[in-house]
Order: structure tokens, then C-alpha cells, then sequence
């Protein structure tokens, strides 16, 4: 799958890692109020509750959703309930920068999913966009010196962000690929999303539930939390679901896997924006090599 970029895809997927960055931020943030499970539980029946009114009859019975009822299960399991759910613990066990550094292992897993489930070549200028794009990650990371990365140590809590790259890799060809689920479903965003979320919450409930039994549940009610799973509920996961998806099915899995790593990049720039932090020249130059790999992989060969 490989597609030339229009302003309008590259809007739909820029979209998502400036959600994705702000999710990130407010995770860490609400972290001591609401343990990862529980936190994505709640996230996702929020979004669950908002877009039932544009997708109702996608759940009822006789719905064509029903005979591809596995798929939707499986959607929701690698990325609600299994990626979002692998990326909160990880804000719990794990430090910003390893979180972010393993994270910025997605392209590549775009580019071997592809490869071993699906059979798509992958070319050398993906490579060689795969080195650009995580070299500007790892640039902002190290804040501009080698000593940084060299210190980082990475712990078994960063296992838990490798998991959750591979699952996104997998769910974003699963998106792109050929399917026979129904024309209906797949022409309406919203009945696409729900049937996703509703499985999600499924596999999310059993895990906040195994979270509780297990004595390591905790939610600390307050209107700072409220508004938090409001944000994560509207913009990380409605808006950014809707805008990836549809760049997905216009530039291809391996692509739009590029545009994931401009989350750090944002992040950066939300910090600044939220916490006073002075923007640095190799912030400048990590945009040029991220969006210089995006350039590259897009290219036409």
C-alpha cells in the first residue's frame, strides 16, 4: 500500500499525534488519581457514551455487524483495550523517555507487520525514512546530547510500550487491509468506531476487573479528573480514532506509521506551551528528520 500525500491526508494524520501527545501529558498527570485500567475503562465508556447517539443501530440485533463480530473483536482488542491500556501502565511503571523511546519503534513494526502478515515489500527508501523519522525522536530525547540516551536504562515496564507498538502496527494493516465486513459499517465512521469500542470495552472491563481483584485498582474522584477523561474521551480517542483511520485508508499503514513519531515532538512543544519550557534548536531539527522520513517513505519509488 503506498499512496502520494495530499495537505488533506497529511491534516489527518497530523491530527492524531498532537491529540496523542496531549494524552500522554495528561496520563502522567492524572496517574496518582486513577490506576491504568481503570483510567482507560473509563476513557472509553465516555467515548462510548457520546458517539451512541450517531451510531445506535450498529448494535442492535440484526445489525450487519453481528457476522463480523470476531473482527470487531479483535479490532477492539489490540487497539482500546489492549494499546491504550498497555500505554497508561506504562505511564505508571516506566519514565516519559523510555516510554517515548521504545514507542518510537512503531514504524518499523508498521513495516514488519506488513511484511510478514501481509506480504507487502518493503522498499529502501522505507528503511531509510524509518532511520530519518527515529533519529529525530531519539535527537529530541536526548535533548541534543549523545550522554542523555546513553544513561537511559530500560526497565520491564518498557516491555509494556513494545507490546502496545506491535499491537497498533497490527490493528493499523487490519484497518487498511481488504475485508468482508459490510459496506455500511464500513462507509459510516461512527458505526465503525462504536463496534470497535464496544468490544474494546469488553476486553477494558475485564482488565480493569482483573486490576481490582488483584488490590491494585484506585480512583480518586475530583473535577480535575473529570475533565481530564473528558479531553481523553473527546480529542486522543473520538477525534484522533476518526482522523487516523481515514489516513489510514488513504496513504496505507506504513506511512501513516511515520506520523506517529511526531508525538514526542509535540509533546515538546506542549510542555512548553503548558509548563514554560524553552523550545531548543534540535527541537527544529527533529522536525526536519521526522518529517524528512515521512517525505521519503511517501515518495513514490
Amino acid at each position: 500500500m503506498h499512496a502520494k500525500l495530499s495537505p488533506s491526508t497529511i491534516m489527518l494524520l497530523t491530527l492524531p499525534p498532537i491529540f496523542w501527545a496531549g494524552n500522554a501529558v495528561v496520563g502522567r498527570l492524572v496517574a496518582p488519581l486513577a490506576s491504568p485500567m481503570t483510567l482507560n475503562l473509563l476513557r472509553w465508556a465516555i467515548a462510548f457514551v457520546l458517539l451512541l447517539p450517531l451510531a445506535a443501530p450498529v448494535l442492535r440485533r440484526g445489525s450487519s455487524l453481528w457476522p463480523s463480530w470476531q473482527r470487531f473483536a479483535v479490532l477492539g482488542l489490540l487497539s482500546i483495550g489492549g494499546y491504550n491500556a498497555l500505554l497508561y501502565l506504562a505511564l505508571n511503571t516506566s519514565t516519559p523517555i523510555n516510554v517515548t523511546l521504545v514507542g518510537a519503534s512503531t514504524p518499523v513494526w508498521m513495516l514488519l507487520m506488513g511484511r510478514v502478515f501481509f506480504g507487502i515489500r518493503i522498499s529502501g527508501k522505507q528503511w531509510l525514512g524509518a532511520l530519518m523519522s527515529i533519529s529525530g525522536v531519539l535527537l529530541v530525547l536526548s535533548r541534543g546530547q549523545l550522554d542523555v540516551l546513553l544513561q537511559v536504562r530500560l526497565v520491564p515496564g518498557d516491555v509494556y510500550i513494545l507490546l502496545a507498538s506491535a499491537a497498533w502496527a497490527y490493528y493499523s494493516w487490519m484497518l487498511a487491509h481488504p475485508t468482508t465486513e459490510p459496506n455500511e459499517i464500513k462507509r459510516d465512521w461512527a458505526a465503525f468506531l462504536l463496534a470497535q469500542i464496544a468490544f474494546g470495552l469488553v476486553w477494558s472491563g475485564l482488565l480493569a476487573g482483573a486490576e481490582w481483584s488483584l488490590g491494585l485498582g484506585r480512583l480518586e474522584l475530583s473535577w480535575g479528573l473529570a475533565l481530564a477523561l473528558l479531553f481523553i474521551a473527546i480529542g486522543p480517542a473520538l477525534l484522533a480514532y476518526r482522523a487516523y483511520g481515514a489516513g489510514v485508508a488513504r496513504a496505507g499503514p506504513s506511512v501513516a506509521g511515520f506520523f506517529i513519531n511526531l508525538t514526542p515532538l509535540f509533546t515538546a512543544v506542549l510542555s512548553a506551551a503548558f509548563l514554560g519550557e524553552v523550545p531548543h534548536l534540535y527541537h527544529a531539527l527533529a522536525f526536519v528528520l521526522i518529517v524528512g522520513g515521512i517525505a521519503v517513505s511517501a515518495s513514490r519509488r
